[in-house]
C-alpha cells in the first residue's frame, strides 16, 4: 500500500515539473527560438542591406542581353517588380544554369528567379514557392535531316540525335520519350539550337516559346514537327534554401497580389504569347 502511494505521489511530482516546464520556461525559450529563427531570415538580411540578390541565367524570352546591352525577359521584369514593390534594390547575378543551384546554396543570391520548373528531385534541395507562371516543351527540327518526321516514335530511332541544354527540366520528358535516340547536351539554348541549324542534330527539345520562336525566324531551316503540340505543362516557382519559412510566405503572397490583379498574366502573356 505504501509502494502504491508512494508511486502516486511520484507521478504526481512529475507531472507538476512537466507542467511547469512547458508552461513558463518553455514558453519563454520557443518564443525566443522563433525570434532567433525570424532574425536569421533571409527576408531580415535583405531589409538590412536594401539589395535583393536574384540568381538567373540567359535563355530567351526569360532573361537575355538587348543590343544595348541591358537585360530585358519575363524574369528580369518579375526580379525588379518584386524588388521595386519591396524598396528594394535588384543585384541579378548572371550564372550557368546547372550550377544555379549550388550558387543559391552557397550564398551567392537570395534566390533563383529564372523560370525554374518545380521538380521533385530540386525540391529535395531547395524550397519553391507556389507558381507565379508555367512552361511547357516543343520540339524544334532540321528541315533536312528530319523530313517526314511527324510522330513521338519517329524521333525515337538510334540514328536520331536530340539535343537539350544540360540541367535543363525537359532531360526527364526527354530521355522517357525518346530512350533510343542519340541525346546531346549544351550549356545553353543557342548552342543547342544552333546545332540542329547546322544539321548536325535531328531536333532540340526546349521550353516554349523558344522553338517556336527559333521556327519562325529561321523557317527555311527549322520546323515545328507536331506542329502546336506541348508536352507536359510545368509550373515555374522561385525556389530558396531550405528552412527558410518566413521568406518564402513573403515570395508566395507578393505571387498571389501580382497574380490577381492580373500583373503577372499580362506580362508573361507579353514574353510569351506575342513577338513583340
Amino acid at each position: 500500500q505504501k509502494m502504491g502511494e508512494f508511486k502516486k505521489i511520484w507521478v504526481a511530482t512529475v507531472t507538476l515539473l512537466a507542467f511547469a516546464v512547458c508552461t513558463v520556461p518553455g514558453h519563454v525559450l520557443a518564443s525566443n527560438i522563433l525570434k532567433e529563427i525570424a532574425a536569421a531570415s533571409t527576408l531580415e538580411e535583405i531589409k538590412k542591406r536594401g539589395v535583393l540578390k536574384v540568381g538567373f541565367a540567359s535563355f530567351v524570352p526569360w532573361a537575355m542581353v538587348n543590343s544595348k546591352g541591358d537585360l530585358i525577359g519575363f524574369e528580369v521584369e518579375v526580379a525588379k517588380k518584386f524588388a521595386a514593390d519591396s524598396k528594394w534594390k535588384i543585384d541579378q547575378v548572371k550564372t550557368q544554369w546547372d550550377g544555379i543551384i549550388p550558387a543559391l546554396l552557397a550564398g551567392k543570391f537570395d534566390l533563383i528567379i529564372g523560370g525554374m520548373s518545380v521538380m521533385q528531385s530540386r525540391n529535395q534541395t531547395v524550397n519553391f514557392s507556389i507558381p507565379y507562371a508555367h512552361a511547357a516543351i516543343g520540339i524544334a527540327a532540321s528541315k533536312t535531316l528530319a523530313k517526314g518526321k511527324s510522330t513521338l516514335e519517329d524521333f525515337n530511332k538510334k540514328d536520331v540525335t536530340l539535343v537539350v541544354r544540360r540541367g535543363s527540366s525537359n532531360i526527364p520528358w526527354m530521355r522517357e520519350t525518346f530512350p533510343k535516340a542519340t541525346q546531346r547536351y549544351f550549356d545553353d539554348d543557342a548552342q543547342a539550337f544552333q546545332e540542329v541549324m547546322n544539321g548536325n542534330a535531328h531536333a532540340v527539345v526546349s521550353a516554349e516559346p523558344k522553338p517556336s520562336l527559333w521556327s519562325a525566324s529561321y523557317n527555311d531551316v527549322l520546323f515545328k514537327p507536331f506542329g502546336d503540340t506541348k508536352f507536359i505543362p510545368k509550373p515555374s516557382a522561385f525556389a530558396v534554401r531550405k528552412g527558410d519559412h518566413d521568406f518564402l510566405n513573403y515570395l508566395d503572397n507578393w505571387i498571389r497580389v501580382r497574380t490577381l490583379d492580373g500583373w503577372l498574366p499580362k506580362r508573361r502573356n507579353y514574353w510569351f504569347a506575342t513577338t513583340e
